[in-house]
Protein backbone atom coordinates (compact mmCIF):
# COMPACT_ATOMS: atom_id res chain seq x y z
CA UNK A 1 0.00 0.00 0.00
CA UNK A 2 1.36 3.46 -0.81
CA UNK A 3 2.27 5.66 1.93
CA UNK A 4 0.00 9.27 1.79
CA UNK A 5 1.57 11.43 3.74
CA UNK A 6 0.56 15.28 4.49
CA UNK A 7 1.50 17.76 1.47
CA UNK A 8 3.54 20.57 2.90
CA UNK A 9 1.46 23.97 3.12
CA UNK A 10 1.74 27.05 0.55
CA UNK A 11 2.64 28.90 3.78
CA UNK A 12 6.12 26.88 3.97
CA UNK A 13 9.19 29.25 2.86
CA UNK A 14 10.71 27.44 0.16
CA UNK A 15 14.11 24.95 0.40
CA UNK A 16 17.32 26.61 0.38
CA UNK A 17 20.56 25.15 -1.18
CA UNK A 18 22.03 24.43 2.45
CA UNK A 19 18.74 22.47 3.89
CA UNK A 20 19.28 20.52 0.96
CA UNK A 21 22.83 19.80 2.27
CA UNK A 22 21.67 18.71 5.72
CA UNK A 23 19.03 16.23 4.95
CA UNK A 24 19.27 12.74 5.43
CA UNK A 25 16.39 10.59 3.91
CA UNK A 26 17.63 7.46 5.92
CA UNK A 27 17.24 9.82 9.14
CA UNK A 28 14.31 12.18 8.69
CA UNK A 29 11.34 13.12 6.10
CA UNK A 30 9.82 15.93 5.42
CA UNK A 31 6.36 15.12 5.38
CA UNK A 32 4.17 13.32 8.76
CA UNK A 33 3.54 10.07 8.33
CA UNK A 34 -0.20 8.94 6.94
CA UNK A 35 -2.52 6.86 9.51
CA UNK A 36 -4.32 5.06 7.03
CA UNK A 37 -2.33 1.63 7.50
CA UNK A 38 -2.09 1.45 10.81
CA UNK A 39 -5.88 2.12 11.44
CA UNK A 40 -6.74 -0.37 8.91
CA UNK A 41 -4.88 -3.31 10.57
CA UNK A 42 -6.07 -1.98 14.28
CA UNK A 43 -9.50 -2.17 12.37
CA UNK A 44 -9.36 -5.92 11.64
CA UNK A 45 -7.40 -6.32 14.97
CA UNK A 46 -10.15 -4.89 17.05
CA UNK A 47 -12.98 -6.59 14.91
CA UNK A 48 -11.51 -10.12 15.95
CA UNK A 49 -11.06 -9.16 19.96
CA UNK A 50 -14.67 -8.12 19.57
CA UNK A 51 -15.92 -11.34 17.64
CA UNK A 52 -13.57 -13.18 20.73
CA UNK A 53 -16.01 -13.18 23.36
CA UNK A 54 -19.14 -14.46 20.83
CA UNK A 55 -16.52 -17.16 19.88
CA UNK A 56 -16.28 -18.32 23.73
CA UNK A 57 -19.85 -17.80 24.15
CA UNK A 58 -20.58 -19.96 21.29
CA UNK A 59 -18.61 -23.24 23.20
CA UNK A 60 -19.70 -22.24 26.62
CA UNK A 61 -20.56 -25.16 28.48
CA UNK A 62 -23.79 -24.85 30.50
CA UNK A 63 -23.45 -25.52 34.29
CA UNK A 64 -25.83 -25.31 36.87
CA UNK A 65 -24.83 -24.02 40.35
CA UNK A 66 -24.06 -27.32 43.11
CA UNK A 67 -23.81 -26.81 46.77
CA UNK A 68 -20.39 -28.02 47.20
CA UNK A 69 -20.02 -26.74 50.48
CA UNK A 70 -23.25 -28.20 52.04
CA UNK A 71 -22.29 -31.90 50.38
CA UNK A 72 -18.37 -31.72 51.67
CA UNK A 73 -20.41 -31.25 55.22
CA UNK A 74 -22.84 -34.13 54.83
CA UNK A 75 -20.23 -36.63 53.22
CA UNK A 76 -17.63 -35.63 56.28
CA UNK A 77 -20.33 -36.18 58.51
CA UNK A 78 -21.39 -39.74 57.66
CA UNK A 79 -18.05 -40.71 56.99
CA UNK A 80 -16.17 -39.74 60.38
CA UNK A 81 -19.52 -39.61 62.74
CA UNK A 82 -21.91 -42.81 63.64
CA UNK A 83 -25.51 -41.95 63.78
CA UNK A 84 -26.92 -42.92 67.03
CA UNK A 85 -30.82 -42.88 67.89
CA UNK A 86 -32.16 -41.31 70.74
CA UNK A 87 -33.80 -45.43 72.98
CA UNK A 88 -36.07 -45.10 75.92
CA UNK A 89 -35.94 -47.88 77.99
CA UNK A 90 -38.31 -49.07 80.34
CA UNK A 91 -37.79 -51.74 83.38
CA UNK A 92 -40.67 -53.12 85.46
CA UNK A 93 -40.38 -55.36 88.28
CA UNK A 94 -43.23 -56.75 89.67
CA UNK A 95 -43.70 -58.42 93.23
CA UNK A 96 -39.93 -57.25 94.26
CA UNK A 97 -40.75 -56.00 98.03
CA UNK A 98 -37.63 -55.69 98.97
CA UNK A 99 -36.41 -53.39 96.23
CA UNK A 100 -37.10 -49.03 97.08
CA UNK A 101 -33.99 -47.52 95.66
CA UNK A 102 -35.19 -47.15 91.89
CA UNK A 103 -33.07 -44.69 90.96
CA UNK A 104 -29.33 -46.42 91.90
CA UNK A 105 -31.31 -49.35 89.89
CA UNK A 106 -31.45 -47.21 86.83
CA UNK A 107 -28.21 -46.72 86.94
CA UNK A 108 -27.13 -50.22 87.60
CA UNK A 109 -29.05 -50.89 84.60
CA UNK A 110 -27.36 -48.11 82.23
CA UNK A 111 -23.79 -49.11 83.60
CA UNK A 112 -24.36 -52.83 82.49
CA UNK A 113 -25.63 -51.71 79.30
CA UNK A 114 -22.75 -49.43 78.72
CA UNK A 115 -20.32 -52.16 79.21
CA UNK A 116 -22.22 -54.44 76.38
CA UNK A 117 -22.17 -51.39 74.49
CA UNK A 118 -18.32 -50.80 74.68
CA UNK A 119 -17.07 -54.04 74.03
CA UNK A 120 -17.00 -52.67 70.38
CA UNK A 121 -17.38 -49.56 69.16
CA UNK A 122 -21.21 -48.31 68.44
CA UNK A 123 -22.42 -49.59 64.98
CA UNK A 124 -24.03 -46.90 62.88
CA UNK A 125 -28.11 -46.83 64.05
CA UNK A 126 -27.28 -48.05 67.90
CA UNK A 127 -28.19 -45.95 70.52
CA UNK A 128 -24.77 -45.63 72.09
CA UNK A 129 -24.84 -43.03 75.19
CA UNK A 130 -28.44 -41.46 74.06
CA UNK A 131 -30.52 -43.36 76.58
CA UNK A 132 -33.30 -43.25 78.98
CA UNK A 133 -33.72 -45.97 81.38
CA UNK A 134 -36.90 -45.51 83.75
CA UNK A 135 -37.77 -48.03 86.42
CA UNK A 136 -40.55 -49.07 87.92
CA UNK A 137 -41.13 -51.14 91.35
CA UNK A 138 -44.88 -52.76 91.34
CA UNK A 139 -45.36 -54.70 94.12
CA UNK A 140 -48.18 -55.46 96.67
CA UNK A 141 -46.97 -53.19 98.96
CA UNK A 142 -45.03 -50.47 96.77
CA UNK A 143 -45.43 -48.07 93.51
CA UNK A 144 -42.31 -46.28 93.12
CA UNK A 145 -41.61 -44.83 89.96
CA UNK A 146 -37.51 -43.73 89.00
CA UNK A 147 -37.26 -39.75 88.28
CA UNK A 148 -35.92 -40.39 84.38
CA UNK A 149 -39.42 -42.05 83.74
CA UNK A 150 -41.72 -40.08 80.69
CA UNK A 151 -44.94 -39.28 82.27
CA UNK A 152 -47.08 -40.37 79.40
CA UNK A 153 -45.75 -43.83 79.53
CA UNK A 154 -44.73 -44.69 83.46
CA UNK A 155 -46.28 -48.16 83.71
CA UNK A 156 -49.49 -48.27 85.70
CA UNK A 157 -49.18 -50.63 89.24
CA UNK A 158 -51.54 -53.65 89.59
CA UNK A 159 -51.82 -54.31 85.73
CA UNK A 160 -50.80 -57.35 86.09
CA UNK A 161 -53.02 -58.37 89.17
CA UNK A 162 -54.97 -61.74 88.54
CA UNK A 163 -53.65 -62.31 85.10
CA UNK A 164 -52.29 -66.22 85.16
CA UNK A 165 -51.47 -66.83 81.53
CA UNK A 166 -47.75 -65.43 81.51
CA UNK A 167 -45.93 -69.04 80.96
CA UNK A 168 -49.03 -70.78 79.01
CA UNK A 169 -50.59 -68.74 76.54
CA UNK A 170 -47.36 -66.08 74.79
CA UNK A 171 -49.30 -64.94 72.31
CA UNK A 172 -51.99 -63.47 74.98
CA UNK A 173 -49.93 -61.88 77.32
CA UNK A 174 -48.09 -60.37 74.44
CA UNK A 175 -51.31 -59.10 73.40
CA UNK A 176 -52.20 -57.59 76.59
CA UNK A 177 -49.11 -56.30 77.34
CA UNK A 178 -49.43 -54.43 74.12
CA UNK A 179 -53.09 -53.26 75.34
CA UNK A 180 -51.11 -51.77 78.88
CA UNK A 181 -48.10 -50.32 76.84
CA UNK A 182 -49.11 -49.51 73.55
CA UNK A 183 -45.54 -49.11 72.21
CA UNK A 184 -46.07 -48.78 68.32
CA UNK A 185 -47.13 -45.03 69.19
CA UNK A 186 -44.97 -44.32 72.08
CA UNK A 187 -41.75 -45.93 71.06
CA UNK A 188 -40.63 -47.36 74.48
CA UNK A 189 -38.81 -50.65 74.97
CA UNK A 190 -40.24 -52.56 77.91
CA UNK A 191 -39.19 -55.47 79.93
CA UNK A 192 -41.06 -56.65 82.72
CA UNK A 193 -39.55 -58.65 85.68
CA UNK A 194 -41.82 -60.65 87.54
CA UNK A 195 -40.23 -62.73 90.51
CA UNK A 196 -42.76 -66.14 90.77
CA UNK A 197 -41.57 -69.35 92.57
CA UNK A 198 -40.38 -71.99 89.52
CA UNK A 199 -37.12 -73.72 88.59
CA UNK A 200 -36.59 -72.52 85.53
CA UNK A 201 -36.36 -69.18 84.71
CA UNK A 202 -38.11 -67.89 81.38
CA UNK A 203 -37.62 -65.08 78.91
CA UNK A 204 -39.70 -64.05 76.09
CA UNK A 205 -39.81 -61.40 73.43
CA UNK A 206 -42.51 -59.91 72.02
CA UNK A 207 -43.29 -58.99 68.52
CA UNK A 208 -44.28 -55.46 69.57
CA UNK A 209 -41.21 -53.52 71.79
CA UNK A 210 -41.29 -55.44 75.05
CA UNK A 211 -40.41 -58.19 76.95
CA UNK A 212 -40.48 -60.17 80.04
CA UNK A 213 -39.04 -62.59 82.25
CA UNK A 214 -40.60 -64.82 84.58
CA UNK A 215 -38.57 -67.17 87.20
CA UNK A 216 -37.53 -66.95 90.81
CA UNK A 217 -34.15 -64.79 90.18
CA UNK A 218 -32.00 -61.84 91.83
CA UNK A 219 -32.44 -58.38 90.98
CA UNK A 220 -28.30 -58.77 89.66
CA UNK A 221 -28.78 -61.60 87.53
CA UNK A 222 -32.08 -60.23 86.03
CA UNK A 223 -30.33 -56.37 85.66
CA UNK A 224 -27.57 -58.32 83.42
CA UNK A 225 -30.18 -60.32 81.49
CA UNK A 226 -32.44 -57.76 80.89
CA UNK A 227 -29.63 -55.30 79.35
CA UNK A 228 -28.53 -57.95 77.27
CA UNK A 229 -32.38 -57.78 76.05
CA UNK A 230 -31.78 -54.11 75.61
CA UNK A 231 -28.36 -54.01 74.13
CA UNK A 232 -28.14 -57.29 71.94
CA UNK A 233 -32.16 -57.90 70.79
CA UNK A 234 -33.46 -54.85 70.78
CA UNK A 235 -31.14 -52.30 69.73
CA UNK A 236 -28.61 -54.85 67.35
CA UNK A 237 -31.55 -57.00 66.39
CA UNK A 238 -29.53 -60.38 67.82
CA UNK A 239 -26.84 -59.54 65.02
CA UNK A 240 -23.52 -59.91 66.62
CA UNK A 241 -20.82 -58.22 63.63
CA UNK A 242 -20.25 -54.05 65.00
CA UNK A 243 -20.93 -52.03 61.54
CA UNK A 244 -23.56 -51.52 58.98
CA UNK A 245 -20.85 -49.92 56.76
CA UNK A 246 -19.80 -53.73 55.78
CA UNK A 247 -22.85 -54.96 55.31
CA UNK A 248 -24.43 -55.35 52.25
CA UNK A 249 -28.64 -54.36 52.17
CA UNK A 250 -31.02 -55.81 49.22
CA UNK A 251 -32.43 -53.01 48.54
CA UNK A 252 -31.53 -50.64 45.01
CA UNK A 253 -29.79 -47.89 44.52
CA UNK A 254 -33.75 -46.44 43.88
CA UNK A 255 -35.36 -47.42 47.24
CA UNK A 256 -37.52 -50.25 45.49
CA UNK A 257 -37.02 -54.11 45.36
CA UNK A 258 -38.67 -57.11 43.61
CA UNK A 259 -39.73 -60.03 45.16
CA UNK A 260 -39.58 -62.35 42.22
CA UNK A 261 -40.83 -65.83 42.69
CA UNK A 262 -40.37 -68.64 40.36
CA UNK A 263 -42.10 -71.96 40.03
CA UNK A 264 -39.25 -74.31 38.31
CA UNK A 265 -40.76 -77.79 36.49
CA UNK A 266 -37.55 -79.76 35.90
CA UNK A 267 -38.64 -81.64 33.26
CA UNK A 268 -42.47 -81.81 32.58
CA UNK A 269 -42.54 -85.20 30.59
CA UNK A 270 -42.76 -86.25 34.05
CA UNK A 271 -44.93 -84.02 35.90
CA UNK A 272 -46.31 -80.62 35.80
CA UNK A 273 -46.97 -78.35 39.07
CA UNK A 274 -49.28 -75.33 39.26
CA UNK A 275 -49.49 -72.76 42.39
CA UNK A 276 -52.41 -70.55 43.29
CA UNK A 277 -49.91 -67.57 43.71
CA UNK A 278 -52.64 -65.17 44.88
CA UNK A 279 -53.02 -67.51 47.51
CA UNK A 280 -49.67 -67.09 48.12
CA UNK A 281 -49.37 -63.04 48.38
CA UNK A 282 -52.55 -62.69 51.06
CA UNK A 283 -50.59 -65.30 53.55
CA UNK A 284 -47.23 -64.24 53.12
CA UNK A 285 -46.49 -61.13 50.47
CA UNK A 286 -49.39 -58.41 51.49
CA UNK A 287 -48.42 -58.32 54.98
CA UNK A 288 -44.25 -58.36 54.29
CA UNK A 289 -44.98 -55.13 51.75
CA UNK A 290 -46.36 -53.36 54.22
CA UNK A 291 -44.25 -53.56 57.39
CA UNK A 292 -40.89 -53.10 54.91
CA UNK A 293 -42.90 -49.79 53.19
CA UNK A 294 -40.26 -47.30 55.40
CA UNK A 295 -37.42 -49.38 54.35
CA UNK A 296 -38.15 -50.10 50.67
CA UNK A 297 -40.38 -50.05 47.92
CA UNK A 298 -41.32 -53.46 47.46
CA UNK A 299 -43.29 -55.09 44.14
CA UNK A 300 -44.03 -58.26 43.64
CA UNK A 301 -44.27 -61.28 40.37
CA UNK A 302 -43.95 -64.54 39.92
CA UNK A 303 -43.51 -67.07 36.75
CA UNK A 304 -43.84 -70.54 35.87
CA UNK A 305 -41.09 -72.09 33.81
CA UNK A 306 -40.66 -75.69 32.23
CA UNK A 307 -37.66 -77.67 31.02
CA UNK A 308 -35.42 -76.17 34.31
CA UNK A 309 -32.36 -78.53 34.91
CA UNK A 310 -30.08 -77.98 37.53
CA UNK A 311 -26.40 -78.18 37.16
CA UNK A 312 -24.99 -79.99 39.91
CA UNK A 313 -25.63 -83.65 40.48
CA UNK A 314 -26.53 -85.64 42.71
CA UNK A 315 -26.26 -89.16 44.03
CA UNK A 316 -28.73 -91.55 45.63
CA UNK A 317 -28.19 -92.86 49.28
CA UNK A 318 -29.91 -95.76 50.63
CA UNK A 319 -29.66 -94.65 54.17
CA UNK A 320 -31.75 -91.54 53.52
CA UNK A 321 -33.61 -93.34 50.36
CA UNK A 322 -33.35 -89.99 48.68
CA UNK A 323 -30.99 -88.39 46.19
CA UNK A 324 -28.52 -86.41 47.59
CA UNK A 325 -27.00 -82.63 46.87
CA UNK A 326 -24.69 -81.56 49.49
CA UNK A 327 -23.79 -77.64 50.45
CA UNK A 328 -20.11 -77.72 48.30
CA UNK A 329 -22.53 -78.45 45.25
CA UNK A 330 -24.85 -75.37 45.75
CA UNK A 331 -22.99 -72.46 43.57
CA UNK A 332 -23.32 -74.77 40.78
CA UNK A 333 -26.68 -75.58 41.73
CA UNK A 334 -28.65 -72.46 39.82
CA UNK A 335 -28.64 -73.13 35.81
CA UNK A 336 -28.07 -69.49 34.71
CA UNK A 337 -28.77 -71.02 30.97
CA UNK A 338 -31.78 -72.61 31.30
CA UNK A 339 -33.35 -70.94 34.09
CA UNK A 340 -34.91 -67.34 32.43
CA UNK A 341 -35.00 -66.02 35.94
CA UNK A 342 -34.56 -62.21 35.21
CA UNK A 343 -37.87 -61.45 32.87
CA UNK A 344 -38.86 -58.55 35.34
CA UNK A 345 -38.92 -55.41 33.47
CA UNK A 346 -36.50 -53.48 36.77
CA UNK A 347 -33.84 -56.31 35.89
CA UNK A 348 -31.92 -53.89 33.90
CA UNK A 349 -32.55 -50.96 36.07
CA UNK A 350 -31.09 -49.79 39.36
CA UNK A 351 -33.76 -51.68 41.68
CA UNK A 352 -32.63 -54.68 43.10
CA UNK A 353 -34.66 -58.25 42.62
CA UNK A 354 -34.48 -61.43 44.93
CA UNK A 355 -35.36 -64.52 43.51
CA UNK A 356 -37.42 -66.98 45.11
CA UNK A 357 -37.54 -70.30 43.55
CA UNK A 358 -39.58 -73.48 43.98
CA UNK A 359 -37.78 -76.14 42.18
CA UNK A 360 -39.35 -79.39 41.30
CA UNK A 361 -37.08 -82.08 40.95
CA UNK A 362 -37.73 -84.54 38.34
CA UNK A 363 -38.83 -88.18 38.29
CA UNK A 364 -35.00 -89.55 37.83
CA UNK A 365 -34.11 -87.46 40.96
CA UNK A 366 -36.78 -87.56 43.40
CA UNK A 367 -36.93 -87.16 46.26
CA UNK A 368 -33.92 -84.44 46.23
CA UNK A 369 -32.55 -83.62 49.64
CA UNK A 370 -30.05 -80.75 50.75
CA UNK A 371 -27.36 -82.31 52.87
CA UNK A 372 -26.20 -80.00 55.79
CA UNK A 373 -22.12 -79.98 56.24
CA UNK A 374 -22.73 -81.99 59.59
CA UNK A 375 -24.06 -84.62 57.47
CA UNK A 376 -28.29 -84.23 58.54
CA UNK A 377 -30.50 -83.51 55.92
CA UNK A 378 -31.95 -79.75 55.81
CA UNK A 379 -35.43 -79.36 57.58
CA UNK A 380 -36.33 -76.81 55.04
CA UNK A 381 -34.61 -78.49 52.12
CA UNK A 382 -33.43 -75.03 50.87
CA UNK A 383 -30.56 -72.53 50.81
CA UNK A 384 -30.01 -68.94 50.32
CA UNK A 385 -27.63 -66.78 48.20
CA UNK A 386 -26.65 -63.30 49.81
CA UNK A 387 -28.22 -60.37 47.24
CA UNK A 388 -29.37 -62.67 45.36
CA UNK A 389 -32.50 -64.53 46.78
CA UNK A 390 -33.39 -68.47 48.01
CA UNK A 391 -34.76 -71.46 46.49
CA UNK A 392 -36.64 -74.84 47.86
CA UNK A 393 -36.31 -77.65 46.51
CA UNK A 394 -40.18 -79.29 47.07
CA UNK A 395 -40.53 -83.19 46.32
CA UNK A 396 -43.62 -83.40 45.14
CA UNK A 397 -45.82 -86.02 46.25
CA UNK A 398 -45.79 -88.18 42.97
CA UNK A 399 -41.93 -89.25 44.25
CA UNK A 400 -43.36 -92.07 46.16
CA UNK A 401 -45.72 -93.37 43.56
CA UNK A 402 -45.27 -94.46 40.27
CA UNK A 403 -44.60 -91.40 38.35
CA UNK A 404 -45.28 -93.45 35.08
CA UNK A 405 -49.21 -93.35 35.98
CA UNK A 406 -48.94 -89.16 35.91
CA UNK A 407 -47.65 -88.44 33.08
CA UNK A 408 -48.19 -85.21 31.26
CA UNK A 409 -50.95 -84.49 34.03
CA UNK A 410 -50.86 -81.48 35.22
CA UNK A 411 -51.11 -80.46 39.40
CA UNK A 412 -51.43 -77.90 41.87
CA UNK A 413 -49.33 -77.68 44.93
CA UNK A 414 -52.12 -77.96 48.00
CA UNK A 415 -52.82 -74.76 50.44
CA UNK A 416 -51.14 -76.88 53.35
CA UNK A 417 -47.72 -77.48 51.29
CA UNK A 418 -47.83 -73.93 50.06
CA UNK A 419 -48.15 -73.00 53.59
CA UNK A 420 -45.34 -74.42 54.38
CA UNK A 421 -43.43 -73.17 51.46
CA UNK A 422 -44.61 -69.92 51.92
CA UNK A 423 -43.00 -70.05 55.67
CA UNK A 424 -39.77 -71.28 54.43
CA UNK A 425 -39.45 -68.29 52.07
CA UNK A 426 -40.55 -65.53 54.71
CA UNK A 427 -37.35 -67.26 56.81
CA UNK A 428 -34.97 -66.95 53.73
CA UNK A 429 -36.42 -63.38 53.52
CA UNK A 430 -35.75 -62.24 57.03
CA UNK A 431 -32.24 -63.82 55.97
CA UNK A 432 -31.45 -61.71 53.26
CA UNK A 433 -32.63 -58.76 55.30
CA UNK A 434 -29.75 -59.73 57.81
CA UNK A 435 -32.29 -61.15 60.65
CA UNK A 436 -32.46 -64.41 62.35
CA UNK A 437 -35.26 -67.30 61.06
CA UNK A 438 -35.00 -69.12 64.25
CA UNK A 439 -37.27 -68.18 67.28
CA UNK A 440 -34.71 -68.86 70.35
CA UNK A 441 -31.68 -66.15 70.52
CA UNK A 442 -28.98 -67.42 72.47
CA UNK A 443 -27.10 -64.61 74.61
CA UNK A 444 -24.14 -64.53 77.24
CA UNK A 445 -26.89 -64.93 80.02
CA UNK A 446 -29.64 -66.60 79.00
CA UNK A 447 -31.58 -68.27 76.15
CA UNK A 448 -35.17 -66.18 74.98
CA UNK A 449 -37.92 -67.07 72.91
CA UNK A 450 -38.76 -64.77 70.03
CA UNK A 451 -42.47 -64.89 69.38
CA UNK A 452 -43.25 -64.14 65.60
CA UNK A 453 -45.28 -61.83 64.29
CA UNK A 454 -48.31 -62.65 61.18
CA UNK A 455 -46.51 -60.30 59.22
CA UNK A 456 -42.67 -62.25 59.22
CA UNK A 457 -40.86 -59.06 61.14
CA UNK A 458 -41.83 -58.13 65.23
CA UNK A 459 -42.07 -54.52 65.04
CA UNK A 460 -38.48 -53.79 67.28
CA UNK A 461 -37.32 -55.78 64.24
CA UNK A 462 -38.54 -52.95 61.91
CA UNK A 463 -36.92 -50.26 64.17
CA UNK A 464 -33.32 -52.40 63.72
CA UNK A 465 -33.88 -52.23 59.98
CA UNK A 466 -35.04 -48.73 59.68
CA UNK A 467 -32.32 -47.38 61.75
CA UNK A 468 -29.65 -49.61 59.98
CA UNK A 469 -31.53 -48.79 56.16
CA UNK A 470 -30.60 -45.01 57.03
CA UNK A 471 -27.12 -45.58 58.18
CA UNK A 472 -26.75 -47.05 55.26
CA UNK A 473 -28.82 -44.89 52.99
CA UNK A 474 -27.69 -42.12 54.16
CA UNK A 475 -23.80 -43.19 54.29
CA UNK A 476 -24.05 -44.60 50.30
CA UNK A 477 -25.97 -40.66 49.95
CA UNK A 478 -22.80 -38.54 50.85
CA UNK A 479 -20.78 -40.72 49.19
CA UNK A 480 -22.56 -40.52 45.94
CA UNK A 481 -22.75 -36.72 46.14
CA UNK A 482 -19.37 -36.43 47.17
CA UNK A 483 -17.80 -38.52 44.06
CA UNK A 484 -20.49 -36.37 42.14
CA UNK A 485 -18.97 -32.79 43.28
CA UNK A 486 -15.32 -34.04 42.94
CA UNK A 487 -16.29 -35.26 39.34
CA UNK A 488 -18.27 -31.60 38.47
CA UNK A 489 -15.03 -30.25 40.44
CA UNK A 490 -12.28 -32.05 38.15
CA UNK A 491 -13.78 -31.53 34.52
CA UNK A 492 -14.99 -27.63 34.41
CA UNK A 493 -16.10 -28.49 30.63
CA UNK A 494 -18.84 -31.26 32.16
CA UNK A 495 -22.15 -30.45 31.25
CA UNK A 496 -24.51 -29.57 34.70
CA UNK A 497 -27.96 -29.64 33.72
CA UNK A 498 -30.93 -27.60 35.88
CA UNK A 499 -32.47 -31.08 36.78
CA UNK A 500 -29.06 -32.32 38.17
CA UNK A 501 -28.84 -29.06 40.38
CA UNK A 502 -32.29 -29.45 41.82
CA UNK A 503 -31.89 -33.73 42.21
CA UNK A 504 -28.76 -32.51 44.06
CA UNK A 505 -30.55 -29.74 46.33
CA UNK A 506 -33.66 -32.12 46.95
CA UNK A 507 -31.12 -34.94 47.80
CA UNK A 508 -29.46 -32.69 50.88
CA UNK A 509 -32.85 -31.48 52.02
CA UNK A 510 -34.14 -34.75 52.53
CA UNK A 511 -30.67 -35.70 54.19
CA UNK A 512 -30.85 -33.00 56.45
CA UNK A 513 -34.61 -34.44 57.31
CA UNK A 514 -33.70 -37.87 57.81
CA UNK A 515 -31.00 -36.17 60.07
CA UNK A 516 -33.76 -34.42 62.08
CA UNK A 517 -35.94 -37.75 62.55
CA UNK A 518 -32.75 -39.42 63.64
CA UNK A 519 -31.83 -36.88 66.73
CA UNK A 520 -35.55 -37.10 67.36
CA UNK A 521 -35.66 -41.14 67.14
CA UNK A 522 -38.17 -41.80 64.83
CA UNK A 523 -36.72 -44.66 62.98
CA UNK A 524 -39.88 -44.90 60.29
CA UNK A 525 -39.47 -41.09 59.39
CA UNK A 526 -35.76 -41.25 58.97
CA UNK A 527 -35.59 -44.18 56.75
CA UNK A 528 -38.21 -43.38 54.65
CA UNK A 529 -36.46 -39.53 53.99
CA UNK A 530 -32.94 -41.20 53.40
CA UNK A 531 -34.09 -43.53 50.84
CA UNK A 532 -35.25 -40.46 49.06
CA UNK A 533 -31.91 -38.64 49.53
CA UNK A 534 -30.16 -41.64 48.16
CA UNK A 535 -32.20 -42.39 45.33
CA UNK A 536 -31.70 -38.37 44.59
CA UNK A 537 -28.34 -38.68 44.47
CA UNK A 538 -28.06 -41.49 42.21
CA UNK A 539 -30.56 -40.24 40.01
CA UNK A 540 -28.44 -37.32 39.65
CA UNK A 541 -24.78 -38.81 39.58
CA UNK A 542 -26.40 -40.69 36.72
CA UNK A 543 -28.53 -38.20 34.75
CA UNK A 544 -28.32 -39.28 31.05
CA UNK A 545 -26.96 -36.07 30.09
CA UNK A 546 -23.84 -36.45 32.20
CA UNK A 547 -23.04 -40.05 30.81
CA UNK A 548 -23.47 -39.08 27.34
CA UNK A 549 -21.02 -36.44 26.41
CA UNK A 550 -17.48 -37.03 26.36
CA UNK A 551 -15.74 -34.32 28.29
CA UNK A 552 -12.77 -32.74 27.53
CA UNK A 553 -10.18 -30.11 29.20
CA UNK A 554 -9.85 -26.53 28.12
CA UNK A 555 -6.19 -27.65 26.18
CA UNK A 556 -8.28 -29.95 23.96
CA UNK A 557 -10.82 -27.68 22.75
CA UNK A 558 -8.04 -24.72 22.33
CA UNK A 559 -6.14 -28.07 19.95
CA UNK A 560 -9.37 -28.13 18.59
CA UNK A 561 -10.14 -24.87 17.42
CA UNK A 562 -6.84 -23.51 16.89
CA UNK A 563 -6.07 -24.45 13.53
CA UNK A 564 -8.64 -22.78 12.34
CA UNK A 565 -7.98 -19.31 14.38
CA UNK A 566 -4.60 -18.98 15.19
CA UNK A 567 -2.71 -18.56 11.70
CA UNK A 568 -5.16 -15.61 10.74
CA UNK A 569 -5.19 -14.20 13.99
CA UNK A 570 -1.32 -14.64 13.98
CA UNK A 571 -0.52 -12.32 10.59
CA UNK A 572 -3.26 -10.16 11.84
CA UNK A 573 -1.37 -9.75 15.55
CA UNK A 574 2.05 -9.33 13.47
CA UNK A 575 0.42 -6.85 10.99
CA UNK A 576 -0.47 -4.78 13.48
CA UNK A 577 3.23 -4.62 15.26
CA UNK A 578 4.82 -3.90 12.40
CA UNK A 579 2.48 -1.33 11.09
CA UNK A 580 2.31 0.42 14.64
CA UNK A 581 6.65 0.00 14.72
CA UNK A 582 6.78 1.11 11.02
CA UNK A 583 4.44 4.44 11.89
CA UNK A 584 6.97 5.53 15.22
CA UNK A 585 10.07 4.99 13.06
CA UNK A 586 8.56 7.54 10.28
CA UNK A 587 6.83 9.92 13.05
CA UNK A 588 10.82 9.73 14.92
CA UNK A 589 12.01 10.71 11.05
CA UNK A 590 9.37 13.71 10.65
CA UNK A 591 10.02 15.20 14.03
CA UNK A 592 13.99 15.13 13.69
CA UNK A 593 13.29 17.02 10.64
CA UNK A 594 11.24 19.65 12.54
CA UNK A 595 13.62 20.22 14.95
CA UNK A 596 16.53 20.53 12.29
CA UNK A 597 14.40 22.89 10.57
CA UNK A 598 13.65 25.32 14.14
CA UNK A 599 17.52 24.83 14.56
CA UNK A 600 18.97 26.43 11.55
Amino acid sequence: MAEISEAPTSSDPPNTKSEEEHFDPKTMRKTKPGLKRLFLTLTVFISFLIALPFLLKSIEIYRAPLPFEDIDLLSTEMEKNHLLFPCQFQVVFVNFDDITAVNELGLLIDSHMQKLTSENSPPCGACGNNVTVAVTIDSNSNCIHSESGNGDSKWQCGMLNGFDKVNDHDEDFDEYLESVLDSKNRKVYTVVVMNRKQEDVRIVVGKYRHAWIVGNDSVEKAVEKMAEIFIKVFVNGGKEEGSIRGEFMPVGADGKVVLSFSLLNSDPHDWVYDWDFKELDEILLAPVVDALRPVADISVESQVLYHTPKSSYSYWDDTQGSYIFSTKDLPFFVNSNEWHLDTSTAAGGRSKVLHFVLYVPSAKECPLKLQLPNGEISMTNGFISPMWGGIIVWNPPACVENFQMQHLSRHKISSEDLKMISEVFMGQLRQLFGLKSESLYVGGFATSVLLTSDKGFAEWELDVLSRHHTCFNLLQCGTTLGSLSRLVQSLPRMIIMDEIGKQVKYSLEAAKLSLGNVSLGYSDASAVSSRKARALAEDAFYHPSMMSVSYYSFEHCFAVYSPFFLPVSLHVLLAVMREWKRYRVENRKYLAWKVKVKVE
